[in-house]
């Protein structure tokens, strides 16, 4: 039994799932920072994908634990970089097809990072990230693939979920696939067994 409070500073259904479906219960309180705005003074600084996408996870715990002194607070953010930037989620369906077009048949990066902040303060991070080769498909069915998934996909960056539909628009993936949605579960979960914040 969980013997301590634990918040996840995200309101990602991807990572309340992964979590919950490994048997830890967390409260979701989502984290008020505007992203786009951080990411993109974080670019002008010459940051680099990894370091943004940590920033990003610990300014989500740090907000949280803020008014969650007592609480575990797990902060995570997932950034895509295609030729050495960061991508922004498309605004719209036409954004989503031109980004996915630009990375037909190349290869980009997720990487996933998570901050765990106690009493208020950081105590432990871990940053990994998935190399994804895109395969060579076909205007018409990148068409149908964003007619049918549009829907569910709108909030995702790069327009897909690999455990979904999204996979066919793939030849290769490189790593862990926790990862890809969105957390680096398994160095989480031993690090909170480990420190006793979860069942060993």
């Amino acid at each position: 039994m969980t013997m301590t409070r634990l918040i996840l500073a995200s309101a990602s259904r991807s990572r309340q799932k992964l979590l919950a479906s490994a048997g830890v219960q967390v409260e979701t309180v989502p984290a008020r920072i505007d992203e786009e705005a951080v990411r993109a003074s974080l670019e002008v600084e010459g940051a680099k994908p990894r370091d943004v996408a940590d920033a990003l996870a610990e300014m989500k715990a740090a907000k949280v634990a803020e008014r969650n002194p007592d609480a575990i607070v797990i902060g995570s953010d997932q950034v895509l970089a295609f030729h050495g930037r960061v991508w922004a989620k498309a605004g719209d369906r036409e954004a989503a097809r031109e980004q996915l077009c630009q990375m037909r048949g190349h290869t980009h990066f997720l990487i996933s990072a998570v901050v765990v902040y106690h009493r208020a303060e950081p105590v432990w991070r871990a940053i990994d990230e998935v190399r994804l080769t895109m395969r060579n498909f076909s205007d018409g069915y990148l068409d149908d693939y964003l007619d049918r998934n549009w829907d569910e996909v709108r909030h995702s960056v790069g327009s897909y979920h690999l455990e979904g539909e999204g996979a066919r628009l793939f030849e290769t993936v490189e790593g862990d696939y926790f990862t890809v949605l969105g957390l680096p579960l398994l160095p989480l979960l031993n690090y909170l067994a480990l420190r006793g914040f979860i069942d060993a």
